[in-house]
Parts: structure tokens; C-alpha cells; sequence
């Protein structure tokens, strides 16, 4: 058969195959026939034994009541794959149940859809066969190249759908699922509705920054921050050895005033019922969904043994189990992958207290502006750090994985899922809890500080507090991903498309066609994972630290119109079909997505309390400022706020006063915090705001937590229209049982 282009048709009767018939390929002009396709590079083929592989492989899918085709071009032997109708007749017996069709007769073996025979195909290939061969092993051993399922009748979603142009238009979800199958679209129905409900958080983010505009001027802290000419700050790092005036930060101070405002936290308990209102909104749009396309009593179980029984009729069932020693071994290795990723939060610490000593010495001309250096370059290194941790992290989730032996490719998919994200959330936002609780509090103060191995001194926030830190870091983080990253997933593949369609194709019509689908970019299991991982690190960064960036939702918005297109451009254009997978849900995904929501309540509220200078401004209001005692409107309440949140320090007590510039001029200088002057320990007022910092915590995390449960209360999970829908369905089949004759007595 090698050499020739020939069709070979197996017709079997049952519980037999017949001889083979050969027949010219000139009588068969349906190449849509034609689901997969099996690649073979011609030049590394040498070995009589690979050759003698491959046949064997062959054979065995003829035996398996399998069809295929063989066609070749210069370099590369292409064998078309398609099953004989037996193939899916056994397929809708096993899987739909005979009262699903009026008088328990089974629909037509021809009317299956297209995805399902690619689904088929696909296991049947994917299983062992007699020699003890899968597809896998052979493409490892050299015996195929490649195989993948065909792009075929993809003409209107590259109309309707993966092209720029439609950004703004409905997504074609029935018409996705019908070519990538219901794991794909509902992909694409998540993430549509995950971006239209990102509209009315991004207004709100919009209104809380932009409230702060409309105070830029008119802030009283930031008024006396501005007039503060001589109030000296206390040196703070070995990079700056002299006294800064208070009035030099007058600009930081109005930025921060814009996203750490009042506002701040009632858009942090907003976007907690916001995250809370999207899940069971979505839940309820799926279950409309999943009813449309007749899934809501899909079994993914049974939907794994059928394909099981097709491929091997010997096929039995793995059984579940569990190892407690595995589990174990599993649960340390990760605990370690964690201790090394909170370890990579602390070499972004060891480079910033390094950088800050060299970007003095080396860049002069930065001069107060060296913090801020710091802090960018700071950022742009956590960026590196996650793309190669990310590499890591997958390789090692996989690898545990893989010694956990899941019963089945779905139980391997959520196991792996629990994993990467897990590394991953460390990865993302280990820099981002150094900089919103740690940075600032370990490093002692003026006269007492904290050195990096008794040398270097360590990083202090930024004199407008560590809010700036953070929103800095965030905006840097969040804005490269969605940019840079974006571009470099669509570039990528595009270069590579371009690259590989620069040989001329067949003049035959089916072959240029396989010709032409072996060129796309090739895709592997876990490509649709891929895209849901990106999508839930933007969510975390949407609401876990939003109080700190309330922009967070609008750049997401803007990304995701993007995303959508950008991704559809990929799977229709770029990239070899996907093999299309049956679901009903997002799977492990939604616990993921509750999870990130529980934990934005906890880390916005820990950021409000200890983060932001929200709490110190309502106490001094209400106990230490001029409207303690009542509202005086001649006066503004935080009048003096600034003077009383400062620390004074003694130069005289500086371990070498004569290094600081300006030394002699200066008898005290200030710094953030609340310490007592005369012997240096926490004041008062310091044990007064930790209590109710921690009060605030614990209040306000119990009301948002309700907020969220008398939400998801409130809201069905699923419309009572689909469960109507559903409960007359059952009642249908159970009537119609009751009238069967086979259920009367006889």
C-alpha cells in the first residue's frame, strides 16, 4: 500500500471483516470523510522494523472496523483515518439510553455529529492495541511523526467569529460547539459572560479612582504633606544618607490619595458581592446551556467506559483507589514547591536591598527617584521570575500528577489542575504579600535598623506609604501579562504559521488540504488548560489586592475583549483543531474561582486594615483630631493628621550622625510609624490602632463572607425554568414506559 494513493474500505458483517477491496480514489470526492490524519516524515523512516510497526498499527485499526487512506508528497506520507459506521452505532448504544428516543429505537449511526467521531477516533488511537502499542508510543519511537483530527467547515466561525472586527459582536457559542465540541464552548461562554459581568465592576473601580481626582487638591492630608517645608524626614536606606523634606513627597501623596481613599472600601465589599453575584450567575447560565444541548444528564463515567469498550472489547474499568503514602508524599512535595516559591519572594528582596545600593552608586542621577527605580526593576524581575517559574510549575504539577496514577484523563486534568494553580497563585502573588504586610515592618527604625547579613540595610515603603508599593506592582505585573504576554501568544504562532506555509502545497485538493492542516501549529492536551490558567490569574488579580488597584477590572475588561478574538483567531486560523471533549461544566475550575473569591475577602480586607492609611485617618477622626468631640465646620477633621502619624526621632541618637548631610542643621527627623520618642518603643496610639485594625479584619471579613452567602443563597444556582424542563423530561420517559407494551402484563 506504501506509494500508492489507493482507498481501502473495510466492510464487515457481523462478528466478521471481509477480504479487502482496493478502489481508486478518482471514485471517492468526499474528503470530508476524512477525520484525522496520521503523519509519517519519510526520511527518518529506515528501519524495516518502524515500517513493519506502522503496518501493524494499520491493521489493527482495520480490524477495529477502521478505514484509512495513504497519500504522500515529497517528505512526508500522510494516512488518512475515518471509523465505519459500526464503529458509532456501537457508540450511540452504549451511550444513549433506548427511552431517550421515541419508541426505543436508536437514531441513525449516520446522524452522529462530527465531534463525536472525532472524540472516537481519537480514544480508540489513543488506546493500547493488541501489540501493546498506543499512538503516543509509536510517535515517541519515531514510527508516526504526528497525528491530529482535520479542520473542516470552519469557513463561517472565521466569518462570524475569529476575526478582529467582531470584537464587539455576540460569540456563536451553539455554532463552537457544533465544530470544537462542548469543553471549548463552554470555554468561550464562561469567559463571555466573565467579561460582560466585568462591566459593571470596571465603572465602579472607574468611579472610586476617579473620585479621588475630584479630591486631588482638596485633600487636607495632602495639603499639609505639601506645606510640611520643616518637617525633615529621617534617611531612609544606605542609598539616601540625607534628610528629606516631607513637602518633597507633595505628588506621591495626591497619587495615593487616588486609590486610597474612602471609597476604597466599600468598592473592596463590592467587589466581593460582585465575585460572589458572577458565580451564580454563571451557574445558572450554564445549566441553560448544558439543557440546550441536551447534557444535564450526560455521565462523564459512562462516557468514559463506552469509548473504553469501543476501543478494547476486553476493556475493563479502573477502579478507584487511594494511598495514604502517596497522598502523603504528594502533600510534602508540594509544601516544598511552595517554600520554594515564597523562597522567590524573598530573592526579590535580597535584589531590592541590592539594587537600591548599586542604582546609588552606579546611577547618581536618579537621586530621590532611586526607591522608585527599585521598585519597577523590582516588578519587571517578579515578571521574568514568573515565566520561568511557570515552565517549572507545570513540569512538576504534571510529574505529581503522574505519581498520583489518576483513574482517568478527567481525574488527571482536575488533580493537575489543584496543583499548577497552586503553584502558580504562589508564584503570581508571593511579591505581592511581601510588599502589602511585610515590606516596612521588619526593618527596625531610625537608629535600630534591620541589615541584609549585617551589611545592607533593608528596603523601607515608599514615604508615601506602601500602598504606592503596591498599586506600582500590580499595575506593572497585571499590565505586562495582558500586553506583552498577549502579544507574544498570538505572535508566536502567527511567525510560525507564516514560516511553515511558505512551501507550496499539492495540486491534489485532499492532500493540500492535510498538507495544509499539518502546517497549522500544533496543539497538545493541555492547550484549552492553558487558557483557563491565564484567565484565573487575571481574576485573581482582578479581585484579590483590587483595593489596592481599583483599575484592575477595567484593564481586565479591555483585555478580555481581546482575549476572545485573539484566542478564536488561534484555534480556528493558527493552531491544528482541538480534539473536541463532551462536559457540562467548567469543572475544577469553579471551585477554583469560589476559592479566589473567599480569598479576596480575606486579602482586601488585610489590606484595608494594615496596608492602607484607612484606619489610622478614622481614628485620629474620631479620637485624637479636632472632631473628636463633634463636627466643627470652620475646621477640617484631619487637620494635624499628618504631624500626629509621624514619628520623631533624635539625630543626636543616629549611630553616625556626621555621615547624614545635613546633620548639624537638623535636630529631629520623622518617620512612618508610631513609636515613642524618648525610648523608642511601640507608643500608645500603636497598640490602640492594632486592636482595631484586627477588629476591623475580623468585621469586616464576617460581612463580606455573609454578603456572599446570603448572595449565593438569594440566587439559585439553577433557573426554575431548566429544573421545570428537566422534571418534564423524566415525566415523558416514565410515561411513555408505563405505555410501552413491553411493560404491560402479559
Amino acid at each position: 500500500m506504501r506509494g500508492e494513493e489507493s482507498l481501502r474500505i473495510l466492510v464487515p458483517t457481523e462478528g466478521e471483516s471481509l477480504p479487502l477491496m482496493d478502489m481508486n480514489t478518482c471514485e471517492t470526492k468526499a474528503p470530508e470523510l476524512w477525520d484525522y490524519v496520521l503523519v509519517v516524515d519519510r526520511r527518518t523512516q529506515r528501519n524495516p522494523g518502524q515500517v513493519q510497526r506502522q503496518q501493524q498499527f494499520l491493521e489493527e485499526l482495520e480490524n477495529q472496523g477502521f478505514h484509512y487512506k495513504a497519500m504522500e508528497d515529497q517528505e512526508k506520507e500522510f494516512f488518512g483515518i475515518r471509523a465505519d459506521s459500526g464503529v458509532f452505532g456501537r457508540y450511540q448504544r452504549l451511550v444513549e439510553p433506548e427511552d431517550t428516543v421515541p419508541g426505543g429505537e436508536l437514531s441513525r449511526p449516520a446522524s452522529i455529529r462530527a465531534t463525536n467521531r472525532i472524540r472516537i477516533v481519537n480514544f480508540v488511537l489513543k488506546s493500547k492495541m493488541a501489540a501493546g502499542d498506543t499512538l503516543q508510543d509509536l510517535v515517541k519511537d519515531g514510527v508516526f511523526e504526528d497525528g491530529f483530527p482535520l479542520h473542516k467547515g470552519e469557513e463561517h466561525l472565521k466569518k462570524k467569529w475569529a476575526r478582529w472586527r467582531s470584537m464587539f459582536q455576540r460569540q456563536p457559542i451553539s455554532d463552537i460547539r457544533d465544530y470544537f465540541g462542548e469543553k471549548v464552548a463552554l470555554y468561550f461562554a464562561w469567559l463571555g459572560w466573565y467579561t460582560y459581568m466585568l462591566v459593571p465592576a470596571a465603572v465602579v473601580g472607574l468611579i472610586v479612582f476617579l473620585s479621588g481626582f475630584s479630591r486631588f487638591e482638596a485633600s487636607q492630608i495632602s495639603k499639609e504633606i505639601c506645606k510640611a517645608h520643616d518637617i525633615y524626614m529621617c534617611p531612609r536606606g544606605d542609598h539616601n544618607r540625607r534628610f528629606q523634606r516631607l513637602s518633597d513627597t507633595c505628588a506621591y501623596a495626591k497619587l495615593t490619595h487616588l486609590f486610597d481613599n474612602e471609597g476604597t472600601v466599600l468598592f473592596a465589599i463590592f467587589m466581593a458581592l460582585w465575585a460572589t453575584v458572577f458565580l451564580e450567575m454563571w451557574k445558572r447560565e450554564r445549566a441553560r446551556v448544558v439543557l440546550r444541548w441536551e447534557l444535564y444528564g450526560w455521565d462523564e463515567d459512562q462516557e468514559e467506559m463506552a469509548l473504553g469498550l469501543i476501543s478494547c472489547p476486553d476493556y475493563q474499568p479502573r477502579l478507584h483507589q487511594h494511598s495514604y503514602l502517596r497522598s502523603t508524599v504528594i502533600l510534602l512535595l508540594s509544601l516544598l514547591m511552595i517554600c520554594l516559591m515564597i523562597g522567590m519572594a524573598h530573592v526579590l528582596v535580597v535584589y531590592r536591598v541590592l539594587a537600591a545600593a548599586l542604582f546609588n552608586s552606579a546611577l547618581p542621577f536618579l537621586g530621590e527617584q532611586v526607591t522608585t527605580a527599585v521598585v519597577v526593576s523590582g516588578a519587571l524581575v517578579h515578571y521574568v521570575i514568573i515565566l520561568i517559574m511557570t515552565k517549572i510549575n507545570k513540569y512538576v504539577a504534571l510529574k505529581l500528577c503522574d505519581f498520583e496514577k489518576p483513574r482517568t484523563f478527567s481525574e488527571r486534568e482536575s488533580k493537575f489542575t489543584i496543583k499548577f494553580f497552586t503553584l502558580q497563585f504562589f508564584a503570581h502573588f508571593s511579591s505581592l504579600i511581601y510588599i502589602a504586610f511585610i515590606l516596612g515592618r521588619i526593618n527596625g527604625h531610625p537608629g535600630k535598623t534591620v541589615r541584609l547579613a549585617g551589611l545592607w540595610k533593608l528596603e523601607e515603603c515608599h514615604l508615601s506609604g506602601c500602598m504606592m508599593d503596591l498599586f506600582v506592582q500590580m499595575a506593572i505585573i497585571m499590565g505586562l501579562k495582558q500586553t506583552l504576554s498577549n502579544c507574544m501568544e498570538y505572535l508566536r504562532p502567527w511567525l510560525a504559521h507564516k514560516y511553515r506555509s511558505l512551501r507550496a502545497l499539492s495540486q491534489d485538493p485532499e492532500l493540500g488540504h492535510w498538507q495544509r492542516n499539518y502546517r497549522l501549529n500544533p496543539v497538545y492536551t493541555f492547550s484549552l488548560f492553558d487558557e483557563f490558567m491565564e484567565m484565573m490569574i487575571q481574576y485573581g488579580f482582578t479581585t484579590i489586592f483590587v483595593a489596592a488597584f481599583p483599575l484592575a477590572p477595567l484593564l481586565a475588561l479591555f483585555s478580555n475583549l481581546v482575549e476572545i478574538r485573539l484566542d478564536a483567531i488561534k484555534m480556528v486560523r493558527l493552531q491544528r483543531r482541538l480534539v473536541p471533549r463532551k462536559a457540562k461544566d467548567i469543572g475544577t475550575w469553579l471551585q477554583v474561582l469560589e476559592i479566589i473569591g473567599v480569598l479576596a475577602v480575606i486579602a482586601n480586607g488585610m489590606v484595608i486594615a494594615f496596608t492602607s492609611e484607612f484606619i489610622p485617618r478614622v481614628v485620629y477622626k474620631y479620637r485624637y483630631g479636632p472632631c473628636r468631640s463633634g463636627a466643627q465646620s470652620e475646621v477640617d477633621c484631619f487637620t494635624g493628621y499628618v504631624n500626629h502619624s509621624l514619628s520623631v526621632f533624635y539625630t543626636k541618637d543616629f549611630q553616625d550622625p556626621a555621615k547624614i548631610e545635613g546633620s548639624e542643621n537638623v535636630t529631629e527627623c520623622r518617620y512612618r510609624d508610631y513609636f515613642s520618642a524618648q525610648d523608642s518603643n511601640f507608643s500608645e496610639q500603636h497598640w490602640f490602632l492594632l486592636a482595631i485594625r484586627l477588629a476591623f479584619l475580623i468585621l469586616f471579613e464576617h460581612v463580606a463572607l455573609c454578603i456572599k452567602l446570603i448572595a449565593a443563597w438569594f440566587v439559585p444556582d439553577i433557573p426554575q425554568s431548566v429544573k421545570n424542563e428537566v422534571l418534564k423530561k423524566k415525566y415523558q420517559r416514565l410515561e411513555q414506559k408505563s405505555c410501552s407494551p413491553r411493560s404491560t402484563d402479559v
